[in-house]
């Protein structure tokens, strides 16, 4: 059965702080908790405006991970391609750089088949990875899991002791650091149902089928027989070379394309150990520890792809490496939609023919 905790009982326990939360990982017996309205600061400072324009008199600052409640949202004339701002303590901050977040416990599985592994979703906020290693026993990671990253998990088994939780925790596998077991608190993942991987229109044959990218406008459009069925706007690479001449550039490339391979949870960047690796770097210039990346579809050998995005929510804007940043739930209806479909036990799909990919300014 589950519990529901009241918004004056959670920020009670939560410790209210001149508008921001001190988030609590482990509050035992709260399996469902459903904020009203609280963000996380997705970038490394954030100021607080006096009125919702880039202009006006910064009162304070918030930093990265720090959870702020939100009284009002509101439509302001700047900037045009994303003019909302939240009203919280002590004035205005844009939306661009916040994510939405809840702290939604979950119940954990009994039992996981072995050789087999489930997709699951980060409920909270933000949970702290571990790993084990006899020379220096449990060590935390960072950066952490964030709400709504997807991550593949292999095993239930026992975790660090904690004075504030002594549930079962999840092994998780990560791709890209593959050697190394991550372990985390089973009550932060939501196991996500087969509907997540339920192809969409899969009888219409691949070459009628089409995802058009305007870099121009900042939009993706997916055709069926020449028809708009999907709508929305993305964040594509940032032009240029803005790293510099021994960087990699950021333009999204442009061209046709098809779509070459689908993972539903990706690491993007580099690993948790810091060395340079095969991981793609093109989906976040602000970013290079990227886990669990939400419904990656490949249209480049290169690494850019379509995706979801848990770390900003400014779309209409060039933001990225290279990569097409989506929101997820969008992400995950191009995931769904295009070819090849994929088998909700695989770690990626590249069988079949693709759909094709228009990009162009």
């Amino acid at each position: 059965m589950k519990s529901q905790l009241s918004r004056r009982d959670f920020l009670k326990l939560g410790g209210l702080t001149l508008g921001g939360l001190a988030f609590s990982p482990f509050i035992p017996g709260l399996t469902n908790f459903d904020d009203s309205f609280v963000v996380r600061i997705a970038t490394a400072e954030m100021p607080v405006r006096k009125d919702p324009t880039d202009d006006s008199r910064i009162e304070l600052s918030w930093y990265r991970d720090e959870l702020v409640h939100v009284y009002e949202e509101v439509k302001a004339e700047e900037p045009k391609h994303n003019p909302v701002w939240y009203r919280t303590w002590g004035g205005y901050i844009h939306r661009g750089r916040l994510q939405r977040v809840n702290t939604l416990y979950q119940i954990p599985l009994g039992s996981i088949p072995e050789g087999k592994r489930v997709l699951t979703e980060v409920a909270v906020p933000f949970t702290t990875p571990y790993r084990f290693s006899k020379a220096f026993g449990w060590e935390p990671l960072a950066p952490p899991f964030y709400y709504g990253s997807i991550h593949w998990v292999e095993a239930i088994e026992e975790g660090p002791k904690m004075a504030d939780y002594s549930g079962p925790w999840y092994r998780v596998f990560d791709e890209l650091d593959s050697n190394v077991a991550f372990f985390v608190p089973a009550i932060h993942l939501r196991v996500l149902p087969p509907a997540y991987f339920e192809p969409i229109t899969p009888d219409v044959p691949y070459e009628q089928k089409l995802i058009e990218v305007n870099l121009t406008q900042q939009t993706l459009i997916a055709y069926e027989y020449g028809k708009a069925v999907f709508q929305t706007d993305i964040s594509s690479g940032i032009p240029g070379n803005p790293g510099g001449p021994d960087e990699l550039p950021t333009t999204t490339p442009t061209g046709r394309f098809a779509i070459l391979d689908k993972v539903p949870a990706k690491h993007m960047g580099y690993s948790y150990f810091g060395s340079q690796t095969t991981g793609n770097i093109l989906a976040d210039v602000d970013n290079y520890v990227l886990p669990g990346i939400p419904w990656t579809s490949f249209f480049t050998p290169q690494g850019h792809a379509f995706h979801g995005t848990y770390w900003h929510e400014n779309f209409g804007l060039p933001m990225s490496h290279g990569c097409i940043n989506m929101r997820s739930n969008e992400a995950n209806w191009i995931f769904r939609w295009a070819k090849p479909n994929h088998s909700d036990q695989a770690a990626s799909n590249h069988g079949g023919l693709g759909t094709m990919v228009e990009v162009h300014y």
